[in-house]
């Protein structure tokens, strides 16, 4: 039998306080507004004393009942009054309290007074949220108020908060409805970072201002255009409107191959930019040097600049030690030897870099069956191994991003020490230079980045191609294809020619990969020696890094 201490207390126990908290919980739980009124106003008339949380509680209520029209006019009628009553008992509002009686005010309307309250915060300790700024921004972009809603996105910038699509949606939606065609372009370049595929509502926006604007853009230099894409990483270039004449827009699809269905033009991989892989190499280092002997890896930067040339990295405990966790398992080095090979086929007979442990190297010089392949390695300059007591995924990281080129490993890369260098760009890095692999039956087979980037790019002729998004599918439901006539009718022209030389190169290509595509590492090379250089290959193959020198001799291991 349970002791009376561990009973249930009556009710007629609790404090007034207490049993006033109790109900309005279960009022706020079934979301009942009416009875949580009821309930305050009787508190008031039998001067119970509310706390911090039951003010937020009934502006939460209150908040949330904006949207039923039956409850809106006693959500505002009640809402101020509770907060004003917060106020003046000397409690001190959260961020939670100043977002529900933000959006209180934008619901009257009142976006000055939305967006005074964020700008306040400070005076009670409290850092502005995502959530405390939309009341404010929502209603100045409904009320077409441009200048106010530009104002609010400058002060989430001063405070560190980063805008979200919805939030670029609403600033584009009155950019585009008050003709501010610069402000379009910026929003449109934001969208490009923030998401992959846009959702309906925001394509339709996009879609509304190609079909009304008139203006036309400015004439570049194809040269200059080109510099700006390359420096970029591909599929921007951020120099305003090209182009003249009226948009033509339409609803399409991307084939296998990445070619718009609509106006033929072929989409890209889109890499990170030329700033943030500097960045992406000096963080690796930076965060190498603290884990790591500082003399060693220095020398490995150090021997890196002077072997600048390798198309590929190959991780090569990864690859060894591939399905190895059986009993008779090791490292496996006709596995490692495979992938060189492949690649090296591939690639006109180019080496990648090994990169491989110490430990390693010792145990496979001392096995006879395995001591020549080594020695050839070592000969050809193609193995680098890492010092005793060192981790090699960082030399091979650091190696693949300085060098711009592609990383064979299947290493998800999600260990702590890759948490450290962020998410944002290192995602996108990762899409479009590792190469993972797979042995079915003893059989190789390379997977290559994808041929194109789903995400919105804006090309070297000013057109434009923006993924929609489907139903909770990572594919794009369709594509926007956003293109003026006359440099679709030269794509059109350009894609001919391209698709026949592509067949050319096809049948004189002996190898293709597997996994539903036929895209070489050469191709892939090309890609990405595309952001170094413009100039085209004759019937040699130019190296991923876009140096046509022959690497120097390194120094013996």
């Amino acid at each position: 039998m349970a002791s009376s201490a561990n009973k249930k207390k009556p009710k007629n126990n609790q404090t007034p306080e207490s049993q006033f908290s109790c109900n309005l919980n279960f009022y706020s739980k079934s979301k009942d507004l009416h009875s949580a009124i009821s309930l305050y106003d009787t508190a008031l008339s039998q001067n119970t004393r509310l706390n911090q949380h039951n003010f937020n509680t009934l502006l939460y209520l209150c908040s949330i009942s904006l949207n039923d029209p039956s409850t809106k006019d006693l959500s505002l009628q009640y809402g101020f009054r509770v907060f004003d009553h917060m106020v003046s008992n000397g409690i001190k509002p959260n961020e939670a309290s100043i977002t529900a009686v933000a959006r209180l005010a934008a619901a009257k309307g009142d976006g000055d007074y939305a967006f005074d309250l964020v700008k306040n915060i400070g005076a009670y300790n409290e850092l502005p949220r995502l959530r405390t700024y939309d009341p404010a921004l929502f209603c100045y972009c409904e009320n077409l108020e441009s200048e106010k809603a530009y104002e609010v996105e400058e002060h989430m910038g001063r405070m560190g908060v980063a805008l979200e699509e919805g939030e670029i949606a609403a600033l584009l939606k009155v950019s585009v409805e008050t003709r501010r065609e610069e402000r379009v372009y910026a929003y449109l370049q934001k969208l490009r970072k923030m998401v992959r595929s846009v959702r309906e509502e925001t394509a339709k926006v996009i879609e509304h201002w190609f079909d009304v604007f008139e203006g036309n853009g400015v004439e570049l230099d194809v040269g200059l255009v080109r510099e700006a894409v390359s420096r970029n990483g591909g599929g921007w270039h951020g120099l305003g409107w090209i182009g003249k004449e009226k948009w033509v827009v339409r609803r399409g699809s991307v084939n296998a191959g990445g070619e718009c269905r609509c106006c033929g033009e072929k989409l890209v991989s889109v890499d990170i930019d030329d700033d943030e892989t500097e960045r992406f190499a000096e963080s690796v280092a930076g965060l190498a040097m603290e884990r790591e002997v500082k003399a060693n890896f220095r020398d490995f930067q150090n021997w890196l600049e002077k072997h600048a040339n390798y198309e590929a990295v190959v991780d090569g405990a990864n690859i060894g030690l591939y399905q190895q966790n059986f009993a008779e398992g090791g490292f496996s080095i006709s596995q490692l030897d495979a992938v060189i090979k492949d690649l090296c086929n591939q690639s006109g007979k180019k080496w990648p870099l090994i990169i491989l442990h110490n430990k390693r190297l010792r145990a496979l010089l001392l096995n006879p069956s395995t001591r020549e392949l080594i020695q050839e390695w070592i000969e050809k300059d193609v193995l680098y191994t890492t010092p005793h007591g060192s981790n090699d995924d960082w030399y091979w990281l650091y190696a693949a991003v300085k060098l711009r080129c592609l990383l064979v490993t299947n290493d998800e890369m999600r260990d702590h020490i890759f948490e450290l260098l962020g998410s944002d760009f290192f995602v996108k890095w990762k899409e479009r230079h590792q190469v993972r692999y797979t042995f079915v039956k003893g059989k190789l087979e390379l997977q290559m980045p994808p041929l194109f980037s789903i995400v919105i790019q804006e090309s070297e002729n000013g057109s434009w191609h923006v993924p929609v998004a489907g139903d909770g599918n990572d594919s794009p439901q369709s594509w926007l294809c956003v293109s003026r006539p006359r440099s679709c009718d030269a794509l059109k022209e350009d894609s001919c020619m391209e698709e026949s030389k592509d067949s050319h190169d096809c049948c004189s290509n002996s190898k293709s990969l597997r996994f539903g595509r036929s895209e070489s590492l050469a191709s892939c090379k090309n890609k990405l020696h595309s952001r170094d250089s413009f100039e085209e290959s004759d019937d040699k193959i130019t190296a991923l890094t876009g140096k046509r020198k022959e690497r120097s001799p390194s120094p013996s291991l």
